[in-house]
């Protein structure tokens, strides 16, 4: 599986690297500690590339890869790169319907480190909601899963957007806890990707945290009766 994963993140690299080749980039694959500067130094980011005054930082990555440790990593590099005027960080996803994302797949996050993991989200919140964005909506795709196997519901896939929509149309999740969902999507996707929003608050991560530990009692719901 490992392999697998790395073939399909080092081929959307490399289609990456010739779009922006075809658009007069300059472009950087896996570079060298020489060609990065100062402030990239501690990291080893998959690709950069040039063009005039623009610099952009990407890196790939696939569902099965994610986990705390690489978030913590995501986190970290793309407030490196925002701090800096011509730079900006771009995360990029492989095929989210690929044959890794399934309630199977090793490595998925269980009940007890979404709860902890949720206490990070907190802790980063206060000084990077955008990184905490990015943070717990891993944990809020995990905690779906988890209900979803709960619920014994037949999916075709689980890409959030269908997996959000789905445990909606199912009546899984309230019409507000929808809406919220969405929004937060909406929101991780234009950061992810390397795009600028003024619609992100502290307070609206806060909720989504809170939504996610919501989701998770309701695992418990009916135990006491089985």
């Amino acid at each position: 599986m490992e392999n697998s994963t790395a073939n399909l993140e080092r081929e959307r690299l490399l289609k990456l690297a010739e779009e922006y080749r075809e658009k007069d980039y300059e472009v950087f694959f896996h570079p060298n500690l020489e060609d990065l500067p100062d402030f990239l130094k501690t990291y080893r980011p998959d690709m950069i590339v040039r063009r005039g005054e623009e610099n952009v930082v990407i890196e790939v990555k696939s569902r099965s890869s994610l986990n705390s440790s690489s978030n913590q990593y995501l986190g970290n590099l793309a407030q490196a790169v925002e701090k800096h005027p011509g730079w900006r960080f771009e995360l990029v996803m492989t095929n989210p319907e690929d044959i890794m994302y399934s309630l199977k797949a090793e490595g998925s996050l269980e009940e007890h480190e979404i709860e902890s993991q949720l206490q990070v989200a907190r802790q980063l919140t206060t000084q990077h909601p955008e990184s905490a964005i990015l943070y717990s909506w891993s944990l809020v795709e995990a905690t779906l899963r988890l209900i979803t196997e709960k619920e014994e519901l037949s999916l075709e896939g689980f890409d959030p957007l269908y997996l959000v929509k789905q445990l909606a149309t199912e009546g899984v999740i309230s019409k507000a806890e929808y809406q919220l969902l969405m929004n937060a999507l909406l929101l991780r996707n234009a950061i992810a990707h390397g795009f600028k929003t003024t619609e992100l608050t502290q307070n609206f991560v806060y909720e989504l945290i809170e939504l996610t530990e919501q989701l998770l009692k309701t695992l418990h719901t009916g135990d006491e009766a089985d």
